[in-house]
């Protein structure tokens, strides 16, 4: 009984704690996200021109320019948002709020919205570049595939911007972290540089690597060229289910990360 009553007071803070992200982002209008993530999608797909999905370094360089736009658009859903309710959560939490309660609610929350920008910029990239858009898919249609690539790539960048928001203790620190966030991700992507050795190592921890990973694999840029092969973008089952199974367990272990550095939210 008593296992129960633990089971009920997990699920109903989850409950609460959820419905008051759900309302957080009501009032602050956070639908604007979603028109932001549409209006960087058609900027993008303007100016990447009719070789998308269809050139080696066409596609290689209008992925890059994609998964830049996921990435900042998963880091700008959080991370202000822990740190901006830093005080409510430390006064619920001496009050029996469970770290983990509060951390499984916004990843919840985080992950339907998460779902809709992910929605939005394929759908955008499809009717731009209809004429000349993947034409197979590896597992399944191919804009279902990239809706679920570009969901996982925001996701894990929204769990580490969480993370981050969960380590600061304010917004100013919060969006000063912010920008060294994003250009790691973007110098180890590996697709700027060319990295080697313990570079090219630290660059397989990153979300950005596994991001274009995805989409290169997902348009088989493999054969677009007879000079380029990598065994890492192959268009299998196996790599692109390898791929997202990856990034899905980045975005827990942010989600763990950060839970583990509010268990310290009484001390600062």
């Amino acid at each position: 009984m008593k296992n129960d009553n633990r089971e009920s007071s997990f699920l109903r803070q989850v409950g609460v704690c959820f419905g008051r992200c759900s309302r957080g982002f009501k009032n602050e209008k956070g639908w604007k996200l979603i028109v932001s993530v549409a209006l960087i999608m058609v900027l993008i797909s303007t100016v990447t021109g009719e070789d998308l999905f269809v050139g080696f370094d066409d596609t290689r360089n209008g992925s890059f320019a994609l998964v830049c736009a996921c990435l900042w658009t998963g880091i700008f859903n959080s991370i202000r948002v822990v740190c901006r309710e830093r005080d409510i959560i430390r006064r619920e939490h001496r009050t029996g709020l469970r770290m983990s309660a509060y951390v499984t609610a916004r990843m919840l929350f985080e992950a339907r919205l998460c779902l809709v920008e992910g929605l939005v910029g394929p759908l955008v990239v499809w009717l731009i570049n209809i004429g000349h858009f993947i034409k197979k898919g590896v597992i399944l249609p191919p804009p279902l595939e990239m809706w679920i690539t570009f969901f996982l790539i925001i996701f894990a960048a929204d769990c580490m911007a969480m993370m981050i928001s969960s380590v600061v203790t304010n917004e100013n620190t919060a969006m000063t972290v912010m920008p060294f966030a994003l250009i790691i991700q973007m110098i180890f992507s590996g697709t700027v540089f060319e990295l080697e050795g313990l570079t090219d190592a630290f660059s397989r921890l990153t979300i950005s690597r596994w991001g274009m990973n995805g989409l290169s694999a997902i348009a088989n840029v493999n054969k677009m060229s007879f000079v380029h092969y990598y065994a890492e973008l192959e268009s299998t089952p196996a790599n692109v289910t390898k791929i997202w199974l990856v990034l899905l367990v980045s975005a827990l272990v942010y989600s763990v990360l950060a839970w583990a550095a509010l268990l310290a939210v009484d001390r600062y």
